[in-house]
């Protein structure tokens, strides 16, 4: 009867992983802005939304430099043209260069993500029901993945018990009826998460990607305010003049991205 443990063992895998991401889905749909209160994202908070800190540096610096306020070299390096800051932000990614105005563009990117107007946006967000808060950034995305390796688990403990000597007069078939159960628990509750939760946002709670999913409408548009919608929903993947595309490209295979 050595297959009744294991399959105690999938049962508490399956169990554990399952009501983990059912918790983690249910604190997110708490998260929710009120009704009544109308938000306009800036092109920052769309960037946070998207991609965290880090994306809204990306998106200060493809500002600043198709203003030519900036110049990205595609060697990977930052030179100030423009010393004066409009926002904070632009403030905080020339003030990350520093006194000599040139620097490598990582560790501007770097600084700028983890500086003080960074977090502001962040915390407005989450006060406003469109952020994830800390603790919640990676729970739903954690969830799905403990969901899969326990359902690798579940597959994995399965056919050790079919494999096992028979240890008793149960047939097989009705031992891998056994295992199917939690199988099908864990497969349901992944379906479940990819229908009500997906994509597993890290940053943007569901009223936050709602809000998204109006702003990634108007995307196409030839303007600038478009061409920098996209580069703050998509990354630096939105862009379009090669030299600069060059230089985050440099940045990402000189490992320090």
């Amino acid at each position: 009867m050595f297959w009744v443990l294991l399959l105690l063992l999938a049962w508490a895998a399956a169990g554990t992983a399952c009501t983990r991401l059912c918790l983690a889905a249910v604190r997110s749909a708490a998260i929710d802005v009120n009704p009544g209160r109308r938000h306009d994202l800036t092109l920052y908070e769309a960037a946070f939304l998207s991609g965290g800190p880090r994306r809204v540096a990306d998106l200060t610096l493809v500002s600043m430099a198709r203003q030519q306020r900036l110049l990205l070299a595609h060697t990977g390096w930052a030179t100030v043209v423009d010393p004066r800051g409009r926002d904070d932000m632009e403030r905080s990614v020339i003030g990350a260069i520093g006194p000599e105005g040139q620097s490598r563009i990582a560790p501007v990117r770097a600084a700028a993500a983890a500086a003080d107007p960074v977090r502001g946006i962040g915390d407005r967000l989450v006060s406003a029901g469109l952020a994830m808060p800390d603790g919640d950034r990676t729970s739903i995305a954690a969830g799905v993945r403990q969901v899969r390796a326990a359902a690798v688990a579940v597959l994995a403990l399965g056919a050790a018990a079919l494999l096992m000597p028979a240890q008793s007069d149960m047939p097989r078939t009705l031992v891998a009826l056994w295992f199917a159960l939690p199988l099908t628990l864990t497969l349901s509750c992944l379906a479940l998460a990819r229908i009500e939760v997906h994509p597993y946002s890290r940053w943007a709670s569901p009223a936050g990607r709602r809000l998204l999913g109006t702003l990634t409408r108007h995307t196409g548009g030839g303007d600038d305010r478009g061409y920098l919608t996209s580069v703050a929903v998509r990354g630096v993947r939105a862009i379009g003049e090669p030299d600069l595309r060059a230089a985050f490209e440099h940045r990402e295979q000189s490992g320090r991205d």
